[in-house]
């Protein structure tokens, strides 16, 4: 018998339940997801892409698995991933990511987004909460807001699956709940979450002290430290402030842990034209500036680093799958064929890295069976 080739990954899917019955199925659901991984990881988005690319490569794919029965159809790919359950499939991939971490993942940035043109009739497109290890650029967790929900309700549901102990989780204002936080605390992990209106009092208080501050009405002087940033004609100043004298806090025993307050005041010139900005935080941390503009700073990193890939290298706001769990679980093949792909000790951007596996077996062979550094 022809000994084939190793791929941890797929030893991850292998026990996921099969939605098809059973005497029926000519196409096993580890062959399915091979060759979704290596057609998205190439390039392809549409299942009618991911057979074409199937029959193109059989002989490769057939180096991991038997696919006695071909490749099979794109309604048959559309069928699977439209009735596998994208909540299981997701624990399948967090599970994954875990196990080929090497350390702590440092800062955790969980944010929210929409793929546009996942609307289904009147379903409103999904929107995917994502877990970012910033420091690694790795996708470590997800999760699909349900139909009437939003991201205060899976956000917990998220948090419950991953590891973070050590880990500082970073979170936009929405994130900003007690709950959220005291789940945070629960995994030994502490937080940096942004303050808005959404939580008037909180956002006041932090507001006039800060406000004081800075018109020297309150005569203090709080830790502090300044980044410049600078390329295509802006010049953009942050300039971070961080205390642990909260006292002031009407209710800061009821925000589970909280040690300090930051604000970051950010002025930026584009072409001439200054424009200022102002955000607060809330943090878990001691007082500590450096500390506090890590965090803030790697947040940001989900934007770029994450959703700007998603939607110009992968495509996701031009993606039309659209039925029952087909959307969700199209995400989640995107974000371990990201992971992959990153994990390649290759200095070549995401685009280049995506066309060079398909160009290359050899080179896609060898990001198949790639683990993180």
């Amino acid at each position: 018998m022809e000994e084939r080739q190793h791929i941890a990954i797929i030893e991850h899917f292998e026990d996921m339940p099969d939605p098809r019955q059973q005497g029926k199925v000519l196409y096993p659901l580890s062959e399915i997801i091979l060759t979704s991984l290596c057609a998205i990881i190439c390039g392809a988005e549409s299942y009618v892409e991911i057979e074409e690319f199937g029959n193109a490569k059989i002989d490769f794919l057939k180096q991991f698995c038997p696919f006695q029965h071909g490749i099979p159809s794109h309604d048959t790919f559309g069928i699977v991933f439209s009735s596998i359950d994208a909540k299981l499939f997701s624990k399948k991939f967090i599970a994954w990511a875990q196990a080929l971490q090497k350390s702590i993942p440092g800062f955790v940035a969980i944010d929210g987004n929409t793929v546009r043109r996942s609307m289904d009739g009147d379903i409103p497109p999904i929107q995917i909460v994502s877990a970012w290890a910033g420091q690694q650029h790795l996708v470590i967790g997800q999760t699909k807001t349900e139909e009437k929900s939003n991201e205060i309700t899976v956000i917990p549901e998220l948090l419950s699956m991953l590891s973070l102990q050590g880990a500082i989780v970073t979170l936009d204002a929405m994130g900003c709940q007690k709950k959220i936080l005291t789940d945070i605390r629960a995994k030994k992990a502490d937080y940096v979450i942004a303050v808005k209106e959404n939580q008037k009092n909180l956002y006041e208080e932090i507001n006039l002290f800060f406000q004081a501050v800075a018109s020297q009405t309150l005569p203090v002087s709080l830790p502090s430290c300044k980044t410049i940033d600078k390329g295509h004609d802006r010049i953009e100043v942050r300039t971070y402030m961080v205390t642990d004298k909260i006292d002031f806090l009407t209710h800061a025993n009821k925000w589970p842990d909280i040690q300090s307050i930051g604000c970051v005041s950010a002025s930026r010139e584009i072409n001439g034209v200054t424009s200022e900005h102002t955000r607060y935080f809330i943090s878990s941390l001691p007082e500590d500036p450096y500390l506090f503009a890590k965090a803030v700073r790697s947040h940001w990193t989900i934007e770029n680093g994450l959703h700007w890939v998603m939607d110009v290298v992968f495509r996701d706001d031009e993606c039309r799958i659209r039925k029952k769990n087909g959307p969700a679980n199209f995400v989640i093949l995107k974000h371990i064929t990201h992971n992959i792909l990153k994990s390649l000790n290759v200095k070549m951007n995401m685009r280049v890295r995506r066309k060079r596996v398909g160009w290359d077996d050899d080179f896609l062979a060898s990001a198949l069976k790639a683990e993180f550094s």
